[in-house]
């Protein structure tokens, strides 16, 4: 059985917690660590913390940002350059608009996952669905 964190494809639905270490945004994001810290070198906007051991330390708007970067390198095919320009200027009005793209309303989440408007029934119901989408694509059922 293949496991879900090693699944080439990114996971849209991952446990809210404060900080992530560069492996789980890894999975969570569906690129490699290197890929992550390359970027950090490339988009100055970019700059998760770092623990006292050394190790980076993500929140969830770092990933937010990722999420946006990688959707306009991989899917509308910009540039690094283009990415720097296009983000460069607001990141926090960009990081709005990537909420209400097409992959988060495909997933049917539109809604803010946090604070007191927490649609419990909703992320059961999309955990669900992407448990019967490992299954099938794991073993056909």
């Amino acid at each position: 059985m293949q496991d879900a964190f090693k699944s080439p494809e990114p996971l849209r639905l991952f446990p809210e917690k404060l900080f992530y270490k560069i492996g789980e945004v890894s999975r969570i994001v569906g690129v490699e660590s290197y890929v992550l810290r390359y970027w950090e070198t490339e988009f100055p906007f970019l700059a998760p913390r770092k623990s006292k051991s050394g190790q980076r330390i993500y929140t969830k708007k770092d990933i937010d940002q990722i999420l946006q970067i990688k959707r306009l390198l991989y899917d509308e095919k910009y540039t690094i350059d283009g990415v720097r320009r296009k983000l460069g200027g607001n990141i926090e009005q960009t990081a709005e608009a990537f909420a209400e793209t097409e992959e988060v309303k495909k997933e049917g989440v539109a809604e803010e996952m946090t604070g007191p408007n927490i649609d419990v029934k909703g992320i059961i119901d999309m955990v669900k669905i992407r448990l019967r989408e490992i299954l099938h694509k794991n073993f056909g059922a």
